[in-house]
């Protein structure tokens, strides 16, 4: 039997900007549901995020505007790239929304995730969606549990590196 013991490489970010971009570059490099709605992540910092998704005509539901669940998911990817910017495995524990206006083929419809508490293992999130003109979409809560495990493994704040 083998008692091979796997070691992580350390990488180190130079800040918490960087911390988080190399965070959101893997986490979205494994999101097939992201990347397969065509999400794109236009801001991302520690606590918050930024997403954008066009309308589709596959998207409309039995009225012609952007079925509900579509809007959820971007707005869950946000909640999602914002709670995971520290490189910390975090998930949700429970989210809502609440529906404004209605979505329409051909918006672009922007989420912006931004944390508002973060107490031990528990956040809170909130996420505004509006599309390109302005227009408030949706207002979605989502609240965090942080799990034991790091999104890359080994990436720490270059501040915060113990020498070898």
């Amino acid at each position: 039997m083998s008692t091979e013991i796997s070691q992580v490489s350390k990488q180190f970010a130079k800040n918490s900007q960087h911390m988080a971009e190399l965070t959101a570059a893997a986490m979205f490099a494994s999101d097939a549901a992201t990347r397969g709605l065509n999400m794109q992540i236009t801001h991302v910092a520690e606590g918050t995020a930024t997403l954008s998704m066009l309308i589709r005509h596959d998207m409309l539901n039995g009225h012609k505007t952007c079925h509900g669940g579509y809007l959820f998911t971007l707005a869950d990817s946000a909640f999602a790239f914002a709670c995971n910017s520290r490189n910390q495995v975090t998930v949700a524990a429970g989210c809502s929304i609440e529906y404004l206006s209605p979505g329409r083929e051909g918006d672009l419809i922007t989420a912006t995730a931004t944390e508002q508490s973060l107490t031990g293992r528990t956040g809170i999130y909130d996420a505004r969606l509006i599309n390109q003109h302005g227009q408030l979409i949706a207002l979605f809560r989502g609240k965090s549990h942080k799990l034991n495990a790091e999104v890359v493994p080994g990436l720490v704040l270059q501040e915060n590196a113990i020498p070898d």
